[in-house]
């Protein structure tokens, strides 16, 4: 969908350049990226005098004041905190470092074709510590295939109905198996089963990850068997240049500067697994926009004072 959608009669203008808010969906008269960003501006556009927009491309695209209402204002804060912080998980955006192999073969599994037919129907099981990418990367394959128009099984432990097993699906994508109880481990079992032997259609592919190698996992032992019949790819904890590379590209992705001050306090002071890393810069993102200041040692000092 366009960025920009115009109001009759108004001209065309150049789009707006906030990288922050460039993933989301429009649906509005108006440049719903910068009337996000107008309560809270992102650092590189903080004009209070360009209301309600935070670009002078996006102002003079549309032929409205540029003033805006306070109750206004405190709606698109909320939006800011709601959604402007999202950052879609894909493979282009996962840091390989010494998980190539397991990064390319999910590269192949979903160039392979658009058609379920042209997939290989082997399963794929990846495992590793927490923080080592898993659920980044299976996140990411189900957005690529959904972007292809495909329709993708999910399981995971927190998710609270599970449906059952979906003949149009392309995959099933099963994360944190090493957690599934009793009634999960049943699912995915059938799931499982539907995908490699289909009553009809052809073979889908299974995609699974836990914390634990196939042989080593607590679960039922023919479930625990299909995990481990295909591809296994052990993933790897990236490295502190390799961490400090990933802060800094995902920093980038949400428009914001990250100082190597910050960075090393970040490093030195908090849990290194990249998992919680990558939550700690989201809320600390949060904070910068709704508090209207940058990304310092100090903000980060005071975020962590709030309750």
């Amino acid at each position: 969908m366009r960025h920009l959608a115009r109001r009759p009669g108004a001209r065309a203008g150049p789009k707006c350049c906030c990288a922050r808010l460039k993933s989301l969906p429009i649906a509005a008269d108006v440049c719903r990226r910068c009337l996000v960003v107008v309560a809270v501006p992102c650092h590189s556009h903080l004009r209070p005098d360009a209301f309600p927009f935070a670009c002078d491309a996006a102002a003079d695209s549309f032929p409205v004041p540029r003033t805006a209402p306070v109750a206004r204002i405190s709606r698109m804060k909320q939006l800011v905190l709601d959604i402007g912080l999202a950052t879609v998980p894909t493979l282009d955006r996962f840091f390989a470092g010494p998980n190539g192999a397991a990064l390319q073969h999910l590269r192949l599994a979903l160039g392979a074709g658009r058609h379920a037919a042209t997939r290989s129907p082997v399963p794929s099981y990846l495992w590793g510590e927490p923080g080592s990418g898993k659920t980044h990367l299976l996140q990411a394959v189900c957005q690529s295939l959904r972007e292809q128009g495909a329709s993708v099984g999910w399981l995971d432990p927190a998710l609270s109905a599970p449906p059952d097993f979906d003949e149009n699906w392309t995959a099933v994508v099963l994360d944190d198996v090493q957690s599934y109880d009793s009634a999960r481990q049943a699912l995915a079992f059938n799931w499982f089963v539907n995908a490699i032997s289909p009553a009809s259609g052809a073979q889908r592919w299974v995609l699974a990850a836990g914390s634990l190698p196939p042989a080593d996992l607590p679960l039922r032992e023919d479930l625990r068997s299909r995990l481990g019949w295909g591809h296994v790819f052990q993933l790897q904890l990236l490295g502190e240049a390799e961490r400090r590379s990933v802060l800094r590209q995902e920093a980038d992705a949400r428009g914001v500067f990250l100082g190597d001050e910050v960075m090393d306090y970040m490093l030195r002071r908090f849990a290194r697994d990249l998992g919680s890393l990558m939550q700690l810069l989201e809320r600390l993102d949060a904070f910068a926009l709704s508090t209207r200041r940058a990304i310092t040692i100090p903000l980060l000092k005071t975020m962590l004072e709030q309750p």
